[in-house]
């Protein structure tokens, strides 16, 4: 079963981004995104997926244009996760095959990017939204959209997103820090998959 957890590498550098990436799939956990706010984000992203790209499902994060669909694209990338709700960014990424994961925060932005295509929605920040903010919206939300929470969601509080209607997660630095090693992404990936499979249970 393919956990809906997202590992978010940012600040992650080309040299390390394979080996990171091994221990976190192996961990349990098959999508992963680097945002382009990265260093050398598409040579980080290239050499993902010719690695892994057959077993897991590899992407960019902080997407806000055409060209960086376009980019991300050409470096082997399929997933495409924004921070904004930009309706540009989530046809075209679609017209190309790729997935789009916009982020929203209001029923307008929500209904807006599932009006455009959108595979799910990043509720972002999700410190800001909280579990009560996104049971609110949630009410009104075709029944079986993919909601992930991000910003402010670990496995500390997996179960109150969950109990909300969250049916996933995107995880950052609970997962992975600039500096951070293959061994220490295993074991906070390790915990992130067995906090999950609880709030999932």
């Amino acid at each position: 079963m393919s956990r809906e957890i997202i590992a978010i590498l940012r600040g992650v550098l080309p040299r390390d981004a394979v080996a990171i990436c091994e221990e976190i799939f192996a961990a349990g956990i098959d999508r992963i995104e680097v945002p382009l706010n990265s260093p050398e984000p598409f040579d980080s992203i290239e050499r993902i997926a010719k690695a892994m790209g057959d077993r897991a499902l590899i992407g960019a994060g902080t997407v806000l244009s055409v060209d960086d669909v376009d980019r991300v694209n050409s470096a082997g990338g399929r997933l495409i996760v924004s921070p904004d709700c930009n309706i540009e960014v989530i046809t075209h990424s679609k017209a190309l095959g790729l997935l789009s994961y916009p982020g929203v925060m209001t029923p307008t932005e929500c209904f807006a990017a599932l009006r455009a295509g959108a595979d799910g929605l990043k509720f972002f920040p999700g410190d800001m939204i909280g579990p009560v903010g996104l049971k609110a919206v949630r009410a009104v939300l075709p029944k079986d959209t993919p909601a992930y929470a991000v910003g402010g969601a670990n496995p500390g509080n997996f179960k109150d997103w969950v109990a909300a209607g969250a049916t996933g997660f995107g995880i950052g630095s609970a997962i992975f820090k600039p500096g951070d090693g293959a061994t220490e992404v295993r074991a906070k990936a390790d915990a992130i998959v067995a906090a999950y499979d609880e709030a999932m249970a």
